[in-house]
């Protein structure tokens, strides 16, 4: 069966996701060390609003407020009995405001890692893993979820682990990993290792891709690497707004709307077909990677010099990139890695 997002693609071509989550539920009140997936209760109309900002931006893809909305994660704040619910809540908010965009707009149930690392590293088997990942993907299928968009992975197992959970709730789904150490996800794995592992499962995921990381640049270079790998494959690019850096204790993105509409353009040249925001990308970035997407003739594929040329040096480039990484500033500002940032999106921590 052709699930919404291959259907919208085969119509559109290339399509626009939504921006950051928790860096803009910060900026709308959420507090460090606070749970955003209770907001899907305590606060709905403000989850609803952000879905509003990035549809009315333009975006064709909007994910549920449900990243670490699974019973590992929740058990921090003693909320994991209500795990099936927050997801519910969450795929409904999103559901409201597709149903009412007056074109297509699809819901992508967010799905983060459990928070653990699993046998031999750590605690959680693959099969427990499957089951924590069942109990949340099926509340984002009964709140009206299109599809289930699996984001921030960096270990392989874990991939497979929810991807089985999500053929076994019946869903389709996407996946997507961050590759925030020089080029390889936080356990070694490269870009073509996971674009090929991905791409034989089976079930086959719609898409695939890489999110957040430690800068847009960085991320271009991943998204070079999958296409390379996999070149039938629907790639998705979801980088974060240029890199983060400290300003005193606050965290902020370097990337302006100029900066994310050429790496929206540069994307696509890349061989995305799906291109969208992370850590730090506000609604009027999306406005700006909108526009880029639907005026951008496709060019050469970008190489590491027009990379840098375009929207800046990488953060952490891979021994094979040819590239010096981006130098620190002084004074109080120094460049880091959001610690683990999760696609802006879940933990208070990230953003």
């Amino acid at each position: 069966m052709t699930s919404r997002l291959e259907e919208l693609l085969s119509k559109r071509g290339r399509i626009l996701a939504d921006g950051a989550t928790g860096t803009n539920l910060f900026e709308m009140g959420l507090l460090s060390g606070d749970a955003p997936e209770l907001w899907n209760a305590t606060e709905p109309d403000k989850i609803r609003s952000l879905h509003q900002r990035f549809v009315d931006a333009g975006a064709d893809i909007i994910l549920t407020n449900s990243f670490g909305c699974n019973r590992r994660r929740l058990a921090l704040h003693k909320y994991e009995a209500r795990t099936r619910e927050l997801n519910r809540l969450a795929a409904q908010h999103a559901r409201a405001v597709a149903e009412a965009a007056g074109r297509p707009v699809i819901v992508a149930g967010s799905v983060g890692p459990t928070g653990d690392l699993l046998i031999p590293l750590g605690p959680l088997s693959e099969d427990e893993a499957v089951e924590v990942f069942v109990e949340q993907i099926e509340g984002l299928k009964e709140g009206g979820a299109d599809l289930v968009w699996i984001e921030t992975m960096s270990a392989i197992e874990e991939m497979r682990a929810a991807a089985r959970a999500t053929t076994k709730v019946g869903m389709p789904f996407a996946v997507t990993a961050t590759f925030d150490t020089a080029g390889r996800t936080m356990m070694g794995a490269t870009p073509e290792a996971v674009a090929t592992f991905l791409q034989n499962l089976r079930p086959a995921p719609v898409a695939i891709g890489a999110n957040c990381g430690v800068g847009a640049s960085d991320l271009i270079y991943s998204v070079m690497q999958i296409t390379e790998a996999v070149p039938d494959a629907v790639v998705i690019a979801k980088g974060n707004c240029g890199i983060p850096k400290f300003v005193g204790e606050k965290v902020e993105y370097t990337g302006t709307p100029a900066v994310m509409a050429e790496y929206a353009c540069l994307a696509l040249d890349a061989g995305a077909r799906i291109v969208g925001g992370c850590c730090g990308t506000s609604p009027g970035h999306l406005a700006a990677m909108r526009r880029a997407l639907d005026t951008h003739h496709l060019g050469p594929r970008p190489d590491v010099a027009r990379i840098i040329e375009c929207i800046g040096p990488l953060a952490a480039p891979p021994p094979d990139a040819g590239a010096e990484p981006a130098k620190r500033r002084g004074g109080r500002r120094r460049a880091v890695e959001a610690p683990r940032p999760n696609a802006g999106r879940m933990l208070p921590t990230a953003s």
